[in-house]
């Protein structure tokens, strides 16, 4: 159980360090030699999908009454996303945090675009997975570069597809809006599964006989909680920016929609802070259970120590081969002083009664 708790500590390991600012190098665990590429082209009136292994697919989508979404999977293939960086001028420093799957989250201005960075939660296969995200947000497109194959924008597809509400007919910032939206979702979601593992571990401690790897439980859920409140503060800074930034590329319509998701972010952050919380008091219920239950053993313990230090005493004084000694020639004597020994022994159960010790 330790081990496995160490692998899971273990984060990717820095091989940009020592490296001029602006190199291209992949840091992630999640290799891939093969770089998938997601077109969705669109207006209020026109949907188009295309789905290639090649970068190039995407430049052939230059109209301009339309908005174009690439979305990339794979961030190994860092000569894929390069020729995707330089078509559309980004900065090196971009093409660097776009395969940095340790980048914090973030938000950057340029002339003609803005730089997201974001960390996607959700829940695949009972396990909690958290995926590195970036976002060009230009005039007319949007770009996504995802760690690996899947995500939570399955309902943005469906919703750009089927034309539903009113996705198709604003621009490119509405649409990073959507996605940005589409993860704060997801995060309520990992935060309400959280609020469960909290629930039940709290449950758990209250029986007479809480399970031996509770506390290994509980370090599980203290990891799971600040890998979540790692992704989802930064986040909230970014999205206060955006909605404070004086840019061209974000409508005012926009703006309104993404003060909603500003107070969703807010309220995700609230929920992580209190159960935060709630899992750093788990462990001191935990011990603090332990204790109630050794101080019931002490006490009773005590308790019968205290009732028979007098029976012992007088047992002890009668123990003793001294030849002239009170009583040991009276015949009731044996009996005398069985009575007087059950009769302390009485008192002393009725005096720890009477003080609520018993």
């Amino acid at each position: 159980m330790v081990k496995k708790l160490t692998q899971s500590l273990r984060r990717p390991k820095m091989k940009s360090v020592n490296q001029p600012p602006g190199t291209v190098t992949y840091v992630g665990r999640k290799e891939s030699s093969e770089t998938k590429l997601e077109v969705i082209d669109y207006n209020k009136n026109n949907f188009e999908k295309l789905t290639s292994s090649t970068t190039e697919d995407a430049f052939k989508f230059e109209a301009k009454d339309r908005i174009t979404w690439f979305n990339i999977d794979g961030l190994s293939n860092t000569a894929e996303i390069e020729k995707l960086g330089k078509y559309y001028d980004l900065h090196p420093l971009i093409i660097e945090d776009i395969v940095n799957t340790t980048q914090r989250p973030k938000i950057d201005e340029y002339e003609d675009y803005l730089f997201i960075v974001a960390k996607m939660l959700y829940h695949q296969d009972g396990k909690l997975v958290n995926e590195h995200i970036s976002f060009v947000l230009g005039k007319d497109y949007v770009l996504t570069f995802q760690e690996a194959g899947g995500d939570v924008f399955d309902g943005v597809r469906g919703r750009l597809e089927k034309s539903y509400g009113r996705i198709r007919s604003n621009g490119s910032d509405y649409l990073v809006f959507a996605l940005l939206d589409a993860i704060v979702d997801h995060y309520f979601l990992v935060v309400d599964e959280l609020s469960e593992k909290v629930e039940a571990l709290e449950e758990q401690l209250f029986e007479s006989q809480p399970s031996d790897d509770i506390t290994y439980e509980i370090q599980d859920l203290k990891r799971a909680i600040l890998r979540v409140r790692r992704a989802v503060f930064p986040l909230k800074e970014v999205i206060s920016r955006f909605q404070n930034m004086e840019n061209g590329l974000i409508k005012t319509r926009t703006r309104n929609y993404i003060n909603d998701l500003h107070d969703h972010i807010l309220q995700v952050s609230e929920n992580i802070e209190l159960y935060r919380e709630m899992a750093w008091g788990l462990m001191d219920m935990y011990m603090t259970t332990l204790s109630n239950k050794m101080n019931e053993v002490m006490k009773v313990l005590t308790i019968m120590a205290s009732i028979f230090i007098p029976l012992t005493f007088i047992a002890g004084i009668y123990g003793m081969n001294f030849e002239y000694m009170p009583e040991l020639q009276w015949e009731h004597s044996y009996f005398v002083l069985w009575g007087i020994m059950i009769a302390i022994f009485l008192f002393m159960i009725f005096y720890f009664k009477r003080k609520k010790w018993l």
